[in-house]
């Protein structure tokens, strides 16, 4: 199967535009034979607290509905970071919808920056499931951004949902660019699974983002990469077969020692 890793600018505040980049960016993936394409975080309203609380919608109208009609009208998947208001609540949130242009999956943001200037804990509410889904024969594990930093929640993913590869989508800033490379080849190469990573590049107020959307096999190869600074699409193709060659030549996952890690 093939996928892809859109790696775009966003319009801060205006979803519609956004809406028009995805579309845009939708429609070369499917020309190009893609079964899911992963658009980065936020990728509806931008990345400021402000302009997200300003913004964020309901999935009944707007942003998200627009997904469903692209989605179908391409017989493409697409995940996409996307606010998600219910209620008082807001939500750090990855929607799947497949390509009959239905909701599948969702995930909301497990871990929340906080760390100034910006706190997301002023913003939204964290999320307290872990989510993924299956496709092509794989099944993806969700996850966002700074949840990057936390391997227990990729090893959970493996372990209890049988996930063999990760989806990743970010906006994730220059002065930290070695972290986000690093990690992302690490849970890679840790779990033994594909990482498709989404990062935006761009600008959101006083906040720079640095790119370098990958996609990484299960042995820690990455198999498709992007610039630090420009729009792109990044495709590869991922099987579970190469999913169960890796894991069955060196058997780490099989080796852990519960016993011992409390």
């Amino acid at each position: 199967m093939k996928v892809a890793a859109a790696q775009i600018s966003c319009s801060l505040g205006d979803p519609k535009a956004n809406l028009l980049k995805v579309r845009d960016f939708s429609g070369r993936a499917r020309e190009d034979g893609v079964e899911l394409v992963v658009f980065p975080e936020m990728t509806d309203t931008g990345y400021s607290m402000s302009v997200i609380q300003a913004h964020a919608n309901s999935w009944t109208s707007g942003f998200v509905p627009g997904l469903q009609e692209i989605a179908a009208k391409l017989s493409i998947a697409i995940v996409c970071g996307v606010s998600e208001k219910n209620g008082a609540s807001v939500y750090n949130s990855l929607v799947l919808v497949d390509r009959r242009g239905e909701i599948a999956a969702k995930y909301r943001k497990t871990h929340l920056y906080a760390v100034p200037p910006v706190d997301e804990q002023r913003c939204f509410v964290s999320g307290d499931t872990f989510g993924s889904f299956a496709l092509g024969g794989l099944r993806f594990g969700f996850s966002i951004c700074y949840d990057l930093r936390f391997p227990e929640m990729y090893r959970k993913l493996v372990v209890d949902q049988n996930v063999g590869a990760f989806v990743i989508s970010s906006a994730w800033p220059f002065p930290r660019i070695e972290h986000f490379r690093t990690l992302a080849l690490a849970r890679a190469i840790e779990n033994q699974s594909y990482v498709i990573a989404s990062n935006r590049v761009g600008k959101d107020e006083d906040l720079w983002f640095c790119g370098s959307s990958a996609i990484i096999d299960p042995r820690g190869v990455a198999i498709a990469s992007a610039s630090a600074d420009r729009e792109e699409l990044i495709q590869a193709d991922v099987s579970q077969e190469l999913v169960l060659s890796v894991r069955s030549r060196v058997e780490s996952l099989a080796h852990r020692r519960e016993d011992l890690y409390g």
